[in-house]
């Protein structure tokens, strides 16, 4: 479960990609690799207020750092963007 409030997802939004949001929904991701967790949490589904090329947002909290993904292709579901930030993390971005 994320700790930190809807409040604070909605400013750390803003910061990363500049846009107002609201909460639509939360659903529990579990993602394995070769039979092993290397995520499960909740994520939040933001909609995105005023996003020039986005209409959604995705985003949890891991020890008070949130991760804000944007719903843009290949990225259109919570698995699919905890997935993206795995690469990306495993990349060094």
């Amino acid at each position: 479960m994320n700790e930190l409030s809807i409040k604070g997802f909605q400013h750390a939004i803003h910061e990363t990609h500049g846009s107002r949001s609201q909460l639509l929904t939360r659903e529990r991701v579990h993602e394995r690799f070769e039979g092993e967790t290397v995520w499960a949490g909740e994520v939040l589904v933001f909609g995105l207020l005023d996003h020039p090329s986005s209409s959604k947002c995705y985003a949890w909290e891991v020890d008070g750092r949130v991760t804000a993904v944007l719903h843009e292709p290949p990225v259109d579901s919570p698995l699919a963007a905890v997935r993206a930030a795995i690469a990306a993390e495993h990349r060094g971005e």
